[in-house]
């Protein structure tokens, strides 16, 4: 008897009843994604004052998102992740509707504060409670090509696509309306996800009955000090996103003005360092498992970012307005960027007893990296301009790198790499359920 023929979506490693759920959290985010290359310089016109104010209002932001990528992994146990991804898309269109209308429209600074601060709680919550959704209804053989597919639509629409829809939507809308239009995309993918998805799992409380709220909640916690280095790997996670968030701060005036791009090319550069990234991440995971995945993170994340940083700002600044060199060194901030792809099979794996409880903290230091990246901009932009953030920057990455060679394995796995950085394909590829032990599940933002 001749095997079943299987789908597209199965064959790509994507859970069939999931595939509207990728669709929507791809939309989600390009519609997120839409005001990352001008917001913090709009803002600066429109009431903010400066980029130091406008950057306020996104490290407020960044609180909050930090606050909701730890939040939706434990609710989601405890709610089940549909329930989560509403709450998330109910936070986002209320408070994006209310910093629009009374705080954006009208300049009020502290109601920018306030509305775009809560609005950080929505992106998360909607998807990383997807990403929940995924482990706990994927076939373990392919856990890992499914959560990356999750990787592939999250970074694909933010800031990727997002920043093509806004170059295209900016010169016939204006920025204040290409903001509406986004939250329209941002609406249209809640509703793929949540009208489409009938997968009976995400419906439920993942967690067993026992396990009470804040148990759930504190065991996601407790793991940074029974497994120290699950808490050196956030740390690491933090830092391998918090330039990024730090250059959509001062990046869009650099670019844009400075070096007389205009608005138009920034958007299409960033565009570019990001396509990059995402085309590079399955190319850094094949490496991570041939060299070792420290080894990646350390070499190709954390100096080769280090190095990449540098030459992303020094470099253009030195031989001015030439376009293409601009983009040549933003396509190798966005292929080293890749290199940390590895932290996500590494970090799990130095607690196999509670993976759970792992990611959810790998999960906030990827929330943790949008406060860190535009707090270090918030601190020091005024003092020592954009050069001195970037020069803190490429420091922090080398840091990473000498943390990262602390995260070594206690023991040899079958098919590690030379130093004995890795776990066998199937260990690395099955990571625990979300509500396995006590910890939620959850997922960082993999650049």
């Amino acid at each position: 008897m001749a095997p079943p023929q299987l789908s597209l979506p199965d064959r790509l490693g994507i859970p069939r009843p999931l595939v509207l759920g990728y669709l929507g959290v791809l939309l989600f985010m390009v519609g997120d994604g839409v005001e990352s290359g001008f917001i913090a310089p709009y803002m600066a016109g429109h009431g903010a004052g400066t980029e130091v104010h406008a950057s306020y209002v996104i490290t407020a932001y960044g609180v909050t998102v930090m606050l909701a990528s730890w939040l939706s992994g434990a609710l989601s146990d405890l709610w089940g992740p549909r329930r989560v991804m509403q709450l998330g898309l109910a936070v986002w269109v209320v408070f994006d509707v209310l910093f629009l209308v009374l705080a954006l429209g009208p300049g009020n600074y502290p109601l920018m504060l306030v509305f775009y601060g809560l609005r950080g709680f929505g992106y998360p919550l909607f998807a990383f409670g997807f990403l929940v959704w995924i482990t706990a209804t994927a076939p373990a053989a392919r856990m890992g090509t499914a959560v990356g597919w999750f990787y592939v639509a999250f970074t694909g629409g933010l800031p990727t696509l997002g920043s093509l829809v806004a170059g295209a939507t900016n010169p016939w809308f204006g920025q204040f309306g290409t903001l509406w239009v986004a939250l329209g995309i941002i609406v249209l993918g809640g509703v793929c996800c949540l009208l489409g998805v009938r997968e009976r799992t995400g419906f439920a409380r993942l967690a067993p009955p026992e396990v009470r709220p804040v148990q759930s909640l504190m065991s996601s916690l407790s793991i940074a000090w029974t497994h120290p280095k699950v808490a050196v790997g956030c740390v690491v996670r933090v830092i391998n996103t918090a330039p990024e968030f730090g250059f959509l701060v001062f990046l869009p005036t650099f670019f844009g003005e400075e070096l007389g791009f205009g608005q138009g090319r920034w958007l299409t550069l960033l565009a570019v360092i990001y396509g990059t990234n995402v085309l590079c991440n399955l190319l850094f995971g094949a490496i991570g498992d041939r060299i070792g995945w420290r080894r990646t993170i350390a070499t190709f994340g954390g100096l080769g970012c280090a190095v990449t940083t540098l030459t992303l700002y020094f470099v253009p600044k030195a031989v001015g307005g030439h376009y293409w060199v601009a983009i040549a060194v933003g396509m190798l901030y966005g292929i080293t960027l890749a290199g940390f792809v590895p932290i996500s099979a590494l970090i799990p794996a130095l607690a196999p007893d509670n993976k759970g409880g792992a990611m959810a903290l790998l999960n906030l230091g990827a929330g943790g990296a949008a406060f860190v990246g535009p707090a270090i901009v918030s601190v020091l932009l005024g003092p020592f301009g954009p050069a001195g953030v970037v020069i803190v920057f490429a420091a922090l990455y080398v840091l990473s790198a000498g943390l990262t060679l602390y995260l070594k394995l206690p023991e040899p796995t079958a098919g590690q790499g030379g130093d004995g950085d890795t776990v066998a394909p199937a260990v690395a590829a099955a990571p625990a359920p979300p509500y396995a032990e006590a910890g939620p599940g959850g997922g960082a933002r993999l650049p």
